[in-house]
């Protein structure tokens, strides 16, 4: 199980689910160009190919201790997973960094003031390897339509593609050992009870 809102407890080499929703759940993405536009503020973070520059022309820190697993992007809210290595400090400076970018394209684009945000982003530190499974499946299939749904991870999860730099699948792959993800995901009656225990806790933060 979780440790409940542990945002401000950070702990090296360990999991984090991170989740926020709009203030008054209001949408955050009101197009695909904006979720598009999240994934390539959290690229120029996390990939160490990309050498991008802030307007004043200094470089956009890169957070090498981060690994994003798996993500999905709703329409008024989203959903992380990470794996911190030695730097935990590391998980609450990019998300700072990446939250307030957002917002201020968002209200930039849309000509609106105030938070975009209902509050600071909740990170429930994951304490085993089979709540981490069921978070994995729980943020893929958030979207009804999910095996279709084109502003998740899962395509990188089911399909012989190659993932960007920034996203690191393979560390919840190799928990499967030959298990199929997808049959993983379809196999929901079994974890039914579960997945209710995490809509719960979502609900309570």
């Amino acid at each position: 199980m979780p440790a409940k809102n542990s945002r401000k407890i950070l702990v090296s080499h360990h999991y984090y689910h991170v989740y926020n929703r709009g203030v008054a759940k209001q949408p955050i993405f009101l197009d695909a160009a904006d979720k598009k536009k999240l994934l390539d503020i959290f690229a120029r973070h996390l990939d160490p190919d990309r050498e991008d520059v802030r307007d004043d022309g200094k470089p956009y820190e890169h957070f090498e201790d981060l690994e994003l697993l798996c993500y999905c992007l709703m329409g008024n809210h989203f959903h992380l997973l990470f794996y911190v290595n030695d730097d935990a400090e590391a998980l609450k400076q990019c998300l700072q960094q990446v939250m307030t970018a957002y917002a201020m394209y968002f209200n930039k684009k849309y000509k609106r003031v105030g938070p975009l945000f209902q509050g600071v982003y909740k990170a429930s530190m994951i304490l085993n390897e089979g709540y981490l499974l069921h978070i994995s499946r729980y943020i893929h299939m958030n979207p009804r339509r999910y095996k279709t749904y084109y502003y998740s991870s899962l395509r990188y999860y089911t399909q012989v593609r190659g993932e960007p730099r920034w996203l690191k699948p393979q560390r919840v792959l190799n928990l499967f050992e030959g298990y199929d993800y997808v049959h993983f995901l379809e196999d929901y009656e079994d974890t039914r009870n579960t997945l209710h225990e995490v809509k719960a806790e979502l609900a309570a933060g």
